[in-house]
């Protein structure tokens, strides 16, 4: 089980789990998240891959804590707690719990109604009992994020101070559904330790005389306004979709109150959030918009609300030599790829080879042409890296984007990493190691200037239009491509330890790595060179395509298209023409190359409109 970003929950996950009853599906995700966190980095790891984690600037306090982010999650999503470690790291600010009973409630899970335009919940929502809750926060400690517990009406003032005696050491806020006088509102905040108390009712629940009271904060901290319930007969049916509704509402209270608001569902698009803030909401928590919309909701609208406090991104020093990395990487892979459509041979392998490039044709012109093809494939791949770098610098690093210089720092150390691949085969080539040499004082310098950058992206995507749906089919296609060309960097790197050749090279080839090295010693020490420079090319490469597709897609943003485009159009060019022009067009051999194609070019179809959109 994996973290479930937007791109493989509405592709794969989400049709499949349809499938199963909806509490089967729900657990299925939950526990395999929950999973993912509990292991030594796995918060982490959820974070570091969905770069979730909110920029500084939707920091906010309020009722005495420090809350990262605006956005959190309701408790009707994960009643039996099975899940709640790992959506503290989805980009969720504040996590609600409950509400809570002092007994276990068994309930079926909610679900989608025919239209898919709202959910509908059971009358009584699920509860693990308070037992079993208070098992699971003593396992979330320390949990990092504010804990809401919602309490469930129990129809006693003395049950429901029990009930907060008993859980005050684990929230950070309580959450009342039942209305209290005055008098009782005291008595309540004294049972739950001073900590603050918030007010729940339904939109259209709350009544004058609940304004008033809210107006006196020694009662209460603040107001919970929870969405519109239909009662279908069968449970409550939630829309997903009642932002002028509760914004309505919300601007209501404004009128007569500072008091802090929460809204509490009715979320179905990063428009709804912002338009709920506008009104005066101080929080907003995420219910049956989750489910639909995805687990990428939360992050989405974080940029959303960024894009509306920052009117252009800043301008960093020092962007500039990692871009003349870039630059100089293209440049070497360039005159690569001439001496590879030319001699392929230069003097100082001959010199090593004892061998002509005339006396090598002679003995056996495919070994030549071997060679070649792997030097060509080497440089069409310096080349699209060094594109890939100068436009992450260019558009990246210049604003401080922190998955940009992380994209560059993590590809450009293990491409330097792999130079220790060349040194254990007795060969060395010394123009390899001179451009190294070169690159490495611009990668330093760029790294010492940016390694501090940590601004966020902002987005202008606020709906969940057709462009962004087809979008995620796109991304998936290039996290895919990336993920694959990392993933044959390291094989073609093992093999080149290892074997050198594989079976198909040695049918091409026509001879056995027996009888080459029987032919000259030194000719597979330098052909598995050439084999290490390939893989180590494709970590590098590949992973730039990864960290690009996870971190870069953000609407109309035409420069990472443009990046894909002509990023990858020289590696596979000269990947997959040099083939046909040495001959060498076994059909499993060039299959992969063919595979990574059709995701690179359905990664650009499917995505196009997204990067180009505007409203």
């Amino acid at each position: 089980m994996i973290f479930l970003p937007d791109w493989t929950y509405h592709t794969m996950f989400e049709p499949a789990l349809s499938r199963l009853p909806a509490k089967t599906g729900r657990e299925f995700i939950h526990k395999g998240m929950h999973r993912i966190a509990s292991i030594p980095g796995g918060s982490k790891l959820i974070e570091y891959l969905g770069h979730t984690a909110p920029a500084k600037q939707l920091e906010t306090e309020i009722f005495g804590l420090r809350i990262a982010n605006p956005v959190g999650l309701n408790g009707k999503i994960d009643p039996l707690l099975s899940g709640t470690k790992a959506f503290s790291h989805l980009g969720m600010g504040f996590i609600e719990i409950g509400p809570v009973s002092w007994d276990p409630v068994e309930a079926d899970a909610p679900e989608f109604s025919d239209n898919k335009n709202s959910v509908v919940f059971p009358y009584n929502l699920e509860s693990p009992g308070l037992k079993r809750t208070i098992d699971k926060l003593e396992k979330l400690k320390p949990f990092g994020k504010p804990i809401f517990i919602r309490l469930r009406k129990n129809g006693s003032i003395e049950r429901t101070r029990s009930l907060l005696d008993k859980l005050s050491a684990y929230g950070d806020a309580f959450i009342m559904e039942e209305p209290f006088s005055s008098q009782q509102w005291l008595s309540l905040k004294e049972a739950g330790g001073g900590k603050p108390m918030l007010a729940a009712s339904s939109v259209y629940g709350i009544e004058s005389a609940f304004i008033e009271l809210a107006g006196h904060d020694k009662y209460i901290d603040g107001i919970v306004i929870d969405e519109h319930g239909k009662d279908t007969g069968e449970g409550m049916e939630y829309a997903l979709e009642q932002t002028g509704l509760l914004a309505e509402q919300v601007s209501s209270i404004r009128q007569h109150s500072a008091i802090p608001i929460i809204v509490s569902g009715g979320i179905a698009e990063p428009k709804d959030a912002l338009a709920l803030y506008e009104a005066g909401a101080d929080l907003v928590m995420l219910s049956g918009g989750y489910v639909r919309t995805g687990p990428g909701l939360p992050k989405r609208i974080n940029e959303g609300l960024l894009d509306q406090q920052t009117a252009a991104l800043p301008v960093y020093d020092g962007w500039i030599w990692h871009w003349l990395f870039g630059l100089f990487m293209f440049l070497g892979g360039a005159v690569a790829m001439l001496v590879s459509m030319t001699i392929v041979l230069m003097p100082y392998d001959e010199a090593f080879l004892n061998l002509s490039r005339e006396e090598l044709m002679a003995i056996n012109p495919n070994i030549y042409y071997f060679m070649q093809h792997d030097r060509m494939t080497v440089a069409g791949t310096m080349v699209s890296g060094g594109i890939l770098y100068m436009q992450l610098a260019r558009h990246g690093v210049r604003h401080g984007l922190e998955w940009a210089k992380r994209a560059i720092h993590i590809a450009g150390v293990l491409g330097f990493l792999g130079i220790l691949l060349f040194i254990g085969f007795g060969y060395f080539d010394w123009l390899h190691g001179i451009l190294w040499l070169v690159l490495l004082p611009f990668f330093w310098k760029g790294y010492q200037a940016s390694k501090n950058h940590n601004e966020h992206s902002s987005s202008c995507n606020c709906t969940n239009h057709q462009a962004w749906k087809r979008s995620l089919w796109g991304q998936l296609a290039f996290v895919s491509l990336g993920f694959a060309l990392a993933a044959a960097g390291l094989v073609i790197s093992t093999i080149g330890v290892n074997g050198v050749f594989v079976q198909t090279d040695i049918a091409y080839i026509c001879m056995s790595p027996e009888q080459i090295a029987s032919i000259n010693e030194r000719l597979i020490p330098v052909i598995a060179h050439d084999r290490a420079g390939l893989g180590s090319a494709l970590i590098s490469v590949g992973l730039l395509v990864l960290m690009l597709a996870l971190w870069g897609f953000q609407e109309g943003q035409r420069w990472v298209w443009y990046t894909f485009l002509f990023g990858g159009l020289p590696a596979f060019g000269a990947a997959i023409i040099i083939h046909y022009v040495i001959g060498y067009t076994s059909f499993i051999h060039i299959l992969p190359a063919y595979v990574a194609l059709l995701l690179f070019a359905s990664g650009l179809i499917m995505s196009r409109k997204f990067f180009f959109y505007r409203l």
